[in-house]
């Protein structure tokens, strides 16, 4: 096998002219028959390692995973693009089963996918033997370490393969590991001397930002709404929040479902089919969502509460954004969701651990370090720049030269030849008088009082930016112990200058971060007319194959055909992601589009439409939606009201055809002018009300909300009637005619 053989059969099957970053050397390792770890982060191209082996080498590639909806999806993806694949699980009937393991014992399969219950089942290495299984690929494998967050006790018998299979590679990958769970990994597996290779888990194309933990229904409700017809993921701590969220969602017009472990499987199920299928766009959901969806084209993802440590946050985000894409993330933080966390994690396994890396994700919320620098320095990646793409990064605090401080902190670590704690290097830094200080000789180092002119509470906020910016690390598996990351030397010795924010700083700008981080807008998106045209395309050839819509192609790839507007079967094979087997099955259709689409173009001698391009767009866009809803009998409910108001009627008399309260009309009509449907709003506010509004609105605190909105009216204006769907009324109107800003 040759790397010229891996690059045609990536080409061929999957449309890519060349590997990302550390692939083919994967894939030349497994070659020589090799072991490995693989730490690659969410949507870097993890499954290539082990899919373009099983088109390459003679025999099968079994991948053990523990997600059932994973397999599914990854062999519906394999399918399509013409390889030869099945899985074997609980969740299929005898004649199914049956079916599945004639074909591997017939030679017929590239990959087989199996659950580790399965394959460590009686007599199944018996079954396996009967063809040449030519790797083991072991995904989501951080979930045999006790240390990773995600442990799975059923994983740590698969150390058993390496006995019963010795000459078979075991490739064992996943998308989460840090230092400790990967070594783990390594010898739960039986490979201890596996070569381990570590991707760049830097994903540029995902926005970070983290608001503060007030009105988060509000704040999400406006983040969607800046992001018409994107499909995303709330995740929530509790099942509660789930559907109380997905309520509120609903109420706001938007299609969201709550997904949680207290649903039935059936109601699972649905839920999850109709998001990968693009059928509903919004889940809210506990953290066990999302982990077996290879869904390419979710554009954002909002973490209600905290995470329980970086590792599951990064995952979690990392279904953003799968196809390269822009994308968006939001993370809410309050000091509540930090103790709440804490309490849940007190008393449990690997307590200690837990609550360090609880501390740890405390600390990236908190911190007002570039984000995208906190998180590759926690997964052990030397970055040093700042990215340009997160909240920090677009409203940069003020900083200062802080070499001096860091190389006090980095050099203490040092001379107690990293043995000790954070708190403990404080206390010798600031010259402390503890008696196990002078046992020890601590009080000997050169760095001893060196830093007595601060305060150890300002000394344990630097001391955590240095962590963050990564030129330390803590060793949880050695008590908490400080480390020096590779970073510190160049503080130490090589004249390397340190920015630090002084902390006073950081109090000041956590009671601005709301308003700044809310006027971000989202993420642009390179898209027009034409792309929607081939996203219409891509849904109805969806429907016909029974297959998820990002399986005909990528976001990302009908981006770069709506760019470039391919016109004959060789400029599509072009395209990235157009690869030979789906050139020939949907080719055609997307020619036919973009040929049509480029016929009714005007030409330049045409006079140019009066209406902004944006605006027909959306407007052409929204009526193609409403038609396609309707021919469905699904019209959104605030819609319906909205037709009918246009029509001529008012809103009491829909509510009275519709059985529906009154309030609830004026709601629908709130939301539909929110969306950007056109229609005279004023027209529903009689006499002074919204200038009524307006001046509450500037008097009363957000703490009071709506109630003392109300309240304030009625005081000062006695006899005025204002209702609570008035206010939805007036904020629909402010949010697209914002009053100015006081000079």
């Amino acid at each position: 096998m040759t790397p010229e053989l891996a690059r045609t059969a990536l080409k061929k099957y999957f449309g890519y002219d060349d590997f990302r970053p550390q692939q083919l050397s994967i894939i030349e390792h497994v070659y020589a028959g090799n072991d490995g770890i693989v730490l690659m982060p969410t949507g870097g191209g993890k499954s290539m390692c082990f899919q373009i082996p099983a088109m390459t080498m003679p025999g099968t590639v079994v991948v053990v995973s523990p997600l059932i909806s994973l397999m599914k999806d990854q062999v519906d993806g394999l399918t399509a693009v013409g390889i030869r694949a099945a899985y074997l699980n609980s969740s299929q009937r005898g004649n199914e089963s049956h079916a599945v393991e004639q074909a591997y014992e017939n030679g017929e399969l590239h990959l087989l996918y199996v659950s580790p219950e399965k394959l460590l089942s009686n007599g199944f290495f018996s079954f396996l033997r009967r063809r040449r299984v030519c790797l083991f690929a072991i995904d989501e494998a951080h979930c045999i370490s006790a240390w990773g967050h995600d442990f799975r006790p059923e994983y740590t018998m698969l150390k058993q393969l390496k006995t019963a299979f010795q000459d078979v590679p075991v490739l064992a990958l996943t998308a989460t590991a840090d230092r400790l769970t990967r070594r783990d990994m390594a010898e739960q597996l039986g490979i201890p001397d596996a070569k381990q290779f570590i991707a760049s888990f830097n994903r540029p194309n995902l926005s970070l930002e983290v608001r503060p933990g007030q009105k988060r229904r509000e704040q999400i409700v406006r983040f969607i709404r800046e992001r018409p017809e994107q499909a995303g993921i709330v995740y929530c701590l509790s099942r509660k929040q789930t559907e109380n969220l997905a309520d509120k969602l609903r109420e706001a017009g938007y299609n969201a479902e709550a997904y949680h472990a207290g649903l039935s499987a059936d109601r699972r199920a649905k839920v999850q089919s109709d998001f990968i299928n693009d059928k509903t766009l919004i889940v809210c959901a506990t953290i066990a969502f999302g982990m077996g969806i290879d869904k390419s084209n979710v554009r954002w993802v909002i973490h209600y509460t905290m995470p329980k440590n970086l590792e599951n946050y990064y995952q979690e985000i990392g279904r953003a954004g799968r196809d390269g894409s822009k994308s968006d993330t939001l993370l809410f933080y309050s000091y509540n969701d930090y103790t709440t966390l804490k309490d849940m994690i007190s008393g449990g396994g690997n307590a200690d651990i837990q609550l360090a890396k609880l501390d740890r994700m405390k600390e990236y919320a908190e911190s007002l370090a570039c984000r995208r620098r906190i998180l590759l320095n926690y997964f052990s990646e030397d970055h040093s720049d700042d990215c340009g793409n997160c909240d920090v990064c677009a409203n940069p605090p003020e900083r200062f030269d802080g070499t001096v401080l860091a190389q006090k902190a980095l050099s203490v670590v040092a001379r107690l030849r990293q043995s000790v704690g954070q708190g403990m290097a404080i206390d010798v830094l600031r010259g402390s008088g503890r008696q196990d200080i002078r046992k020890n000789g601590y009080d000997q180092v050169k760095t001893y009082g060196a830093g007595r002119d601060m305060s150890s509470y300002d000394w344990n906020q630097y001391f955590g930016q240095l962590i963050s910016l990564g030129y330390l690390y803590v060793a949880h598996e050695d008590y908490n112990k400080l480390r020096l990351a590779p970073a510190a030397r160049r503080v130490l010795f090589d004249g390397e200058t340190v920015e630090l924010v002084k902390f006073q700083i950081i109090k000041d700008r956590k009671k601005q971060e709301e308003s700044k981080t809310a006027k971000r807008a989202a993420a642009p998106r390179s898209r027009g007319n034409l792309f929607e045209v081939l996203r219409e395309v891509r849904r109805n050839l969806a429907r016909e194959a029974a297959i998820p819509p990002y399986l005909i192609f990528s976001d990302k790839t009908l981006e770069e055909m709506a760019a470039s507007a391919p016109r004959t079967e060789l400029a599509l094979s072009r395209v990235s992601g157009v690869g030979e087997v789906k050139l020939a099955r949907f080719g055609a259709h997307f020619l036919q589009a973009i040929k049509s689409f480029s016929d009714e173009q005007p030409t330049s001698t045409q006079a140019t439409p009066t209406i902004p391009p944006s605006t027909r767009e959306g407007d052409l866009r929204k009526a193609r939606q409403a038609e396609d809803r309707a021919s469905r009998g699904d019209t959104p409910t605030h819609l319906v009201t909205y037709r009918q108001y246009m029509a001529g009627a008012s809103p009491r008399d829909i509510a009275r055809k519709r059985g529906l309260k009154a309030t609830t009309t004026y709601s629908h009509l709130a939301q539909a002018y929110g969306e950007g449907h056109e229609f005279k709003i004023e027209d529903l506010l009689p006499g002074e009300t919204m200038n009524w509004i307006d001046e509450a609105m500037r008097h009363v605190p957000d703490a009071e909300g709506r109630r003392g909105i109300l309240a304030y009216i009625a005081e000062h204006y006695p006899g005025g009637t204002v209702a609570y769907y008035h206010l939805d009324l007036v904020a629909a109107y402010r949010d697209r005619h914002p009053l100015p800003t006081a000079s």
